[in-house]
């Protein structure tokens, strides 16, 4: 068990099985999604709430890590800063609305980091730009931090019900 991510659930009481994909080819179906969506929602929780927020991410290559900006006077921002444990969620639904059994989703687990100004900070923004170039006097703001996920774990669902996890 991952101390960050902790148990994934109790299969038992779902009734679900969880395929621990070593395939490679589920590696570059989850990246085809994650390139394609530019939007998804990031799951926090405080106070034993759980919060979601529709957010614009850039990603690295090897899919370990994700980056997103927040204005630093949001729920949002003091969510993450009471608990690091996030989750994404991203998925096709807007491309199959004839056939909803076509959709695939994933489930992006992680802990996020906010990032100082310097380096990093700079590479992160650049991924961000790049990826969304109306966000570029949002991340140049003092008012705005800059966010990594490192991610633990992808779980990967089509068909509504066929699940597998993919480790990075």
């Amino acid at each position: 068990m991952n101390e960050i991510d902790g148990p994934l659930f109790d299969a038992e009481l779902d009734g679900s099985e969880i395929k621990i994909d070593r395939n490679p080819d589920l590696a570059d179906r989850i990246h085809r999604l994650v390139s394609g969506q530019p939007f998804c929602i990031l799951c926090t929780q405080g106070q034993s709430q759980p919060y979601g927020s529709l957010i614009a991410y850039a990603f690295t290559d090897d899919l370990k890590h994700f980056f997103f900006n927040t204005q630093i006077a949001t729920r949002k921002f003091k969510l993450l800063n009471e608990c690091r444990r996030v989750a994404l969620v991203i998925d096709s639904r807007c491309q199959h609305m004839d056939d909803m059994t076509r959709v695939d989703a994933v489930t992006v687990t992680g802990k996020a980091e906010q990032i100082q100004r310097g380096p990093e900070y700079q590479q992160g923004a650049e991924k961000l730009k790049a990826r969304h170039p109306y966000l570029a006097d949002f991340l140049d703001s003092t008012s705005t931090a800059l966010f990594r996920i490192d991610v633990v774990r992808y779980l990967h669902v089509t068909r509504f019900q066929e699940l597998s996890q993919w480790i990075p």
